[in-house]
């Protein structure tokens, strides 16, 4: 990304900013031979967008999210991996687990808990994906590492190289990602390095503004062979038929499903 001045910097410049120091401190805790050494013995991956692709017309991304930027705290106290397995006992076809921890307070502990949580379920358990500001090759071999299917790689806080690098190691890991994005450039871009999962995010991550609208305006780029998933502001099951109109083939609510007191109710109303 290029530099920006303090008098237009971004929420988004500021978090990428922290997660580059974040990363450049977990390089030291633990070198690469030693994460790779983790990565040999971690769990096989499954097939993130089959497994979506398995749940039928309308898959549900259910997230594990402790706080936000916009909202503050959410549920900061929550167990994740009994949170989780109340989302896949409900039917969710993936768990996202949110790993940054400053303004989200997420870990990749979170994730590695949810991974071995749902890894009692078989072949069957949902598809457990990285949600992150993923700015380095060290952070996709955390998500390995830690038990992650797939790994969210957000156009909006990558260049060109950066995208298709991460793009391609991901793959190597044998993770398929799941690429954010936000804008028709961004969706251009995101097609032009063969991305199979789009998620198209209706809250633009410069300033957290929510338009539910995105979706709508971008599902028509992508192609017939594509997974297009719709993030942010879902929380009906009004909104999930709304965007399965408009040709997403699933959606990853976080708030709504964090704030309800019947995780597992709200998992099922989602998909009606």
């Amino acid at each position: 990304m290029a530099e920006t001045t303090a008098a237009t910097e971004t929420i988004l410049d500021r978090i990428v900013a922290q997660r580059r120091l974040d990363v450049r401190a977990a390089k030291e805790a633990l070198p690469f031979p030693a994460l790779q050494e983790r990565v040999r013995r971690a769990p096989p991956a499954i097939d993130f967008a089959a497994r979506l692709r398995a749940a039928g017309e309308m898959a549900l991304i259910a997230e594990i999210k402790r706080a936000s930027p916009s909202k503050g705290d959410i549920a900061p106290g929550i167990n994740a991996p009994r949170q989780a397995m109340k989302y896949a006992r409900a039917g969710a076809a993936a768990i996202s687990v949110l790993t940054e921890p400053t303004w989200f307070k997420g870990t990749l502990d979170d994730m590695l808990a949810v991974r071995q949580a749902v890894g009692q379920l078989g072949d069957g358990r949902p598809a457990v994906l990285r949600k992150d500001f993923v700015v380095d090759p060290y952070q996709v071999l955390e998500a390995r590492a830690y038990g992650a299917d797939a790994v969210l790689l957000i156009v909006a806080c990558l260049d060109d190289a950066n995208l298709k690098g991460l793009f391609g190691l991901c793959r190597d890991c044998g993770m398929e990602p799941f690429v954010e994005v936000n804008s028709g450039a961004e969706m251009e871009r995101a097609l032009a390095i063969g991305a199979a999962v789009i998620g198209v995010n209706n809250r633009d991550l410069r300033n957290f503004d929510v338009d539910l609208g995105t979706t709508d305006r971008l599902a028509g780029m992508a192609p017939a062979g594509v997974l297009l998933a719709a993030l942010s502001g879902i929380s009906t099951r009004a909104d999930v038929e709304r965007f399965a109109a408009a040709g997403a083939r699933a959606v990853l609510v976080g708030e709504a499903l964090m704030a309800a007191e019947d995780a597992g109710a709200k998992v099922r109303e989602l998909l009606g």
